[in-house]
């Protein structure tokens, strides 16, 4: 007599009493083996592209990953073979910044070889959705052609979009993307929409590079901090003795930096933070800044520009004006304070995560490690550790959140978790992302 096999029920989701196989049921299961075997493991090692396109709003970074197998044992659980970046169009950067902002595209005019259709918030949102995804998709074939890689060795793309809109309290986030697009004209299978799973059980669904970041960086017998700095800055805590991660958003970074630099200097970035370097921090309105509710949240939390805008930074240097007369600053000054803002907030969490005799380590990864002078200010908060960029631990630190997507996109052809639910906040672990195939 053959083997019971057991069977799924897809009504009651439980594996139905085992009956007599057949010849059929024998040939499937061997079918489903030699796939197992094949496909799956494939899966596993093959290759994949990530791509990311931050708070920050600068541009795409792409790259071109392969992942080991067998992690736990691999000293290389991850090879970069290939990386591109590229700015966005200014007029689709000019979009994207309205759309992140409530009601922002009232301001926009439309421009002579635009639709005239394009009378609201919704018609904005799904012209940038489709400008965007074909620049995603200009960005990824121009990767490959530069790593001379045809697109049948990729197995997908991870593509996280650009949030225009989070309201984890609401039960929400948007992400702008049209994956259709990206599949169609680069002929590569995309994974997206990775935030929404877990949201639907409960998490804010942010951050998610912190799993990355466990699975490709923790190391038991010490703390790591992985300090992320981008538009938002948000923090990974990875334990020793494989205690619970620990990740969340600590507050504003390169968006607020940015976005004053634009308007006073005219520039898109303090380079090196040379121009903060320059001022000196104004601690009263430093002290006000940090009286945004968001600081004194408890984790998991997340934000973005819906909490710390321009706007916000304006409406807040009013209130000082008004209170402080006596005070004069300048422009610098204030970017300045911004740089300390950043620093405090971030470190102000990491110290309490860490002890001397954890032989604790921060690792900045983002823009923001460029930033010299507010790599400077980190240290200066942190004086039981030692500051760095990720390029300690084998990864550029402009490079990790595209990794981090690529690695997630093999988490969903894997069917395996991609969220930490003590950081998102969800009440389980889910497979994250939707998956557009070419």
């Amino acid at each position: 007599m053959s083997k019971p096999v057991s069977t799924f029920n897809s009504d009651n989701k439980n594996f139905s009493e085992p009956k007599e196989s057949t010849q059929d049921d024998l040939n499937y299961a061997a079918l489903t083996d030699a796939l197992e075997q094949t496909v799956f493991e494939n899966f596993d090692d093959g290759l994949y592209i990530g791509m990311m396109s931050g708070t920050s709003l600068d541009g795409m970074d792409v790259v071109l990953c392969q992942f080991s197998s067998d992690s736990a044992d691999s000293q290389q659980p991850m090879q970069l073979l290939a990386s591109y970046s590229e700015d966005f169009s200014a007029r689709l950067r000019e979009v994207l910044l309205a759309l992140c902002e409530p009601n922002g595209t009232n301001k926009l005019t439309l421009q002579f070889d635009e639709p005239a259709e394009l009378n609201s918030e919704l018609d904005w949102f799904g012209w940038a959705s489709t400008q965007y995804s074909k620049f995603a998709s200009k960005v990824v074939n121009r990767l490959l052609q530069q790593a001379d890689v045809d697109t049948e060795s990729i197995l997908a793309i991870g593509c996280h979009g650009q949030t225009v809109r989070h309201r984890p309290q609401a039960g929400f986030s948007l992400q702008l993307i049209d994956a259709n697009i990206i599949a169609e004209r680069t002929g590569i299978s995309v994974v997206n929409d990775f935030r929404r799973r877990d949201m639907a059980v409960g998490g804010q669904g942010a951050p998610l590079v912190p799993a990355f970041n466990q699975a490709l960086f923790a190391k038991p017998e010490s703390t790591r901090v992985l300090l992320n700095l981008g538009g938002i800055a948000n923090i990974t805590v990875l334990p020793v003795n494989d205690n619970p991660v620990i990740g969340y958003d600590t507050g504003p970074a390169n968006l607020l930096l940015d976005a004053w630099a634009k308007q006073h200097i005219d520039k898109d970035y303090d380079a090196g933070g040379t121009w903060a370097q320059s001022g000196q921090v104004v601690e009263p309105l430093l002290n006000q800044l940090l009286e945004h509710p968001f600081f004194a949240q408890p984790y998991p939390k997340s934000t973005g520009r819906e909490d710390f805008n321009l706007d916000w930074l304006q409406t807040e240097l009013q209130k000082f004006d008004q209170a402080s007369t006596a005070i004069r600053y300048s422009a610098a000054d204030v970017q300045a304070t911004l740089t300390e803002l950043t620093a405090i907030s971030a470190c102000d969490q990491i110290n309490s995560f860490i002890k001397d005799e954890d032989n604790s380590s921060v690792y900045v990864c983002g823009g923001g490690a460029l930033n010299g002078y507010l790599m400077q200010r980190l240290q200066a908060h942190l004086p039981h550790c030692s500051v760095a960029t990720t390029a300690d631990l084998g990864l550029e630190p402009t490079w990790v959140e595209a990794v981090a997507f690529a690695w997630l996109a093999r988490q969903t052809l894997m069917g395996e978790t991609g969220n930490l639910p003590a950081v998102t906040g969800a009440n389980k672990g889910v497979v994250l992302g939707q998956v557009c195939f070419a």
